[in-house]
């Protein structure tokens, strides 16, 4: 396959995959930890309610935002030709993005976006980049 696009399918799918742990951890999340009388799909009912929440509330979005982001950071890096940590730290400035946009549309506490925004996207595509570059390694 031709590098250039082998490299953008790593994105692609380092993007999907990510994703989909994401949203899984988020749907686990209003599973196990449900808000009373909050329809977790309705985004107005959620801002509304986010200041009120405690701290257990916001373990499984973290734990979404980070493992999403180590998922799609260690597949961008096991499916991309070259530059392989490049390619990890990419989805995860990607998911970056996503999780500065959603700290606007749906503000919670401060102390919750500074750790969310400082350690679960870049440092975890990071350490997903280097969990793949082990991986190549022992496999030579």
């Amino acid at each position: 396959m031709n590098p250039i696009l082998k490299n953008i399918l790593a994105v692609i799918l380092g993007w999907v995959v990510g994703s989909i742990v994401n949203m899984g951890l988020i749907k686990a999340g209003h599973t196990l930890l449900p808000i009373e009388g909050i329809d977790p799909d309705n985004m107005e009912a959620l801002v509304a309610v986010m200041p009120t929440l405690s701290y257990e509330y916001f373990i499984f979005p973290f734990l979404a935002h980070a493992l999403g982001t180590l998922a799609g950071g260690i597949v961008a890096s096991l499916v991309a030709f070259n530059n392989k940590m490049k390619f990890a730290l990419v989805v995860g400035i990607l998911f970056l993005i996503g999780g500065i946009m959603v700290n606007y549309m749906i503000p919670g506490p401060t102390w919750f976006a500074v750790i969310d925004i400082v350690f679960a996207y870049i440092p975890m595509a990071y350490i997903g980049g280097k969990i793949t570059e082990r991986i190549t390694a022992n496999q030579s």
